[in-house]
């Protein structure tokens, strides 16, 4: 079955260390995810996301402007984000690894989320939702988001390794559904 993200239900986020002592969070206000599961067959799945990079958000729109910048993601002539999964892989009764291509500034390298499924749910109006977790950790180096400015204490302003998270909020893509109805209807019509 294919499933889309909820949009408003959901957030893909990172964060990183500042001057090595505290953490920034942000996150993009723009983003598509595709799953198809079938949950009989849960290695199957697959997942695509695409992020829009301009949509930064770190509540404060110097730093946003920054990082859409050339320094870090050049937005301009990258436009996207993107996450291809290659392989998934059930580890638990509801937890699981997915592993896939992340695109970023044009290049390409693996990247391991660990999932967890946050349970099922038909919403007041018997529409389902499924809600999941998955988060990594990249070094910003491996896709050539180098710039950076060493302190004269030591260390360096923003940290290598970036923590990204998603929550994300499940819903049946529309065909899905259509389709679930009208099989539904055809079973009540012949029984």
């Amino acid at each position: 079955m294919a499933w889309t993200v909820d949009v408003p239900h959901s957030s893909v986020e990172f964060a990183a260390k500042h001057m090595m002592i505290s953490t920034v969070r942000g996150g993009f206000e723009k983003f598509d995810i595709k799953v198809n599961l079938d949950e009989a067959n849960i290695e199957q799945a697959s997942v695509e996301a695409t992020i829009d990079a301009s949509t930064i958000n770190t509540r404060d729109a110097r730093r946003d402007a920054h990082l859409r910048s050339a320094d870090f993601f050049d937005a301009e002539q990258h436009p996207q984000l993107t996450f291809r999964s290659t392989q998934v892989k059930q580890t638990g009764k509801d937890t699981y690894t997915i592993i896939g291509d992340l695109t970023i500034r044009g290049e390409t390298h693996p990247v391991t989320f660990k999932a967890e499924s946050a349970g099922r749910g038909k919403d007041p109006w018997g529409n389902e939702h499924w809600g999941f977790s998955a988060e990594t950790t990249i070094n910003r180096k491996d896709w050539n988001l180098n710039w950076n400015v060493a302190l004269e204490t030591g260390g360096w302003l923003v940290s290598d390794q970036i923590k990204i998270t998603l929550d994300l909020e499940l819903v049946p893509t529309p065909q899905d559904v259509a389709e679930e109805v009208a099989a539904e209807s055809t079973v009540s019509a012949t029984a």
